[in-house]
């Protein structure tokens, strides 16, 4: 017999599957309903299978009419974040970090401010460690940094 948890994730697959954009906007308590669950199991099944490990990006908006959007990547992004992943690797220079951020704002995947606040984060200035702790851990906040940007590129602030 199939848990909860496992008939949840079918339906929003299904849904997912029959959606013309690969997206869907899911109210929370409606699928508690729906599921005779409480809501935070639909929590819990959505942050845990529908990750962007596995291609989605989810984000939610709260206050009255709320929702939550579960979007399923294509292939080429999840390359691409990975990729970019990879390319910062386990340590990273301020330099190349920097130009890091500088080429995705430049191609318009951070905002000025995302970039800002990471180039901020990332400073030799506020990372004060000997090298190559500061690289390794400037790598760290960079790439925990840019895998949150990637994983809700609509959330507001």
């Amino acid at each position: 017999m199939k848990s909860t948890a496992d008939l949840i994730e079918r339906y929003l697959m299904e849904q997912l599957k029959d959606s013309p954009n690969g997206a869907i906007d899911v109210q929370r308590n409606e699928l508690a309903e729906m599921f005779s669950c409480v809501p935070s199991q639909i929590n819990y099944v959505i942050a845990t299978r529908f990750t962007l490990e596995r291609g989605y990006i989810v984000e939610s908006k709260r206050g009255g009419g709320g929702f939550i959007r579960i979007r399923q990547l294509g292939l080429e992004y999840l390359r691409e974040v990975e990729e970019l992943l990879r390319i910062v690797g386990d340590q990273i220079a301020q330099r190349e970090a920097e130009g890091l951020v500088w080429r995705l704002h430049q191609n318009e995947l951070l905002t000025t401010r995302e970039s800002f606040l990471i180039r901020a984060a990332i400073s030799r200035d506020v990372l004060l460690l000997p090298l190559p702790e500061r690289d390794i851990l400037r790598a760290r906040i960079l790439t925990a940094m840019l895998a949150e940007v990637f994983a809700n590129p609509d959330a507001e602030g």
